[in-house]
């Protein structure tokens, strides 16, 4: 039994939602996101709840149900309340600022990163070291963080680099004389 696929996904107000067959569109203040759903799985609303079953007992179709289940809700609360994820900047010049629809970024390389905000992604730069990234897709707020923490990832002596949020670093002692 899936324990995710059992929790149904309570609608907030705001937030309307349309099933037509295996594909799933959430609409809200934030905006809109589709959602196709494996065939495995049926679907039902009443009222404000969106419950999910298994079509069978088969393993596939008991995995695509917590599977159907985290999308749909991924989507209701990402057009209600939308996604966050925060970056800092540590080390001597590093810096971003918004250029447009690009993200500049001086991490210690010969040359400036630039990065390409996506479509529905948002970014805001506070004090040149602080990136915060917004959007209604869960997916494609962590895609766009990643590429940019990927970058250049904190390194262990003197953690200098890009860190997220909450991430930890586990330093290192340097060389002893």
């Amino acid at each position: 039994m899936s324990r995710v696929g059992q929790k149904p996904v309570e609608l907030p107000s705001g937030v309307d939602v349309v099933i037509q067959d295996t594909l799933v569109k959430a609409k809200g203040k934030l905006g809109e996101l589709s959602v196709k759903i494996p065939p495995m799985v049926t679907i039902k609303r009443e009222g404000n709840v969106i419950t999910f079953t298994p079509v069978d007992k088969s393993k596939q179709a008991r995995m695509n149900w917590g599977t159907a289940r985290a999308l749909v809700g991924n989507a209701v609360k990402g057009v209600s309340e939308g996604y966050k994820r925060k970056l800092q900047l540590q080390g001597v010049g590093y810096r971003a600022e918004l250029k447009g629809k690009t993200l500049s970024a001086k991490l210690g390389h010969s040359h400036d990163d630039n990065f390409d905000l996506p479509n529905g992604i948002s970014a805001k730069v506070d004090k040149q070291v602080d990136i915060e990234i917004t959007g209604v897709d869960k997916r494609a707020v962590g895609q766009f963080e990643a590429e940019i923490y990927l970058t250049k990832p904190p390194e262990p002596y003197k953690a200098k680099g890009v860190h997220k949020e909450n991430g930890f670093v586990e330093r290192k002692e340097g060389k002893k004389k």
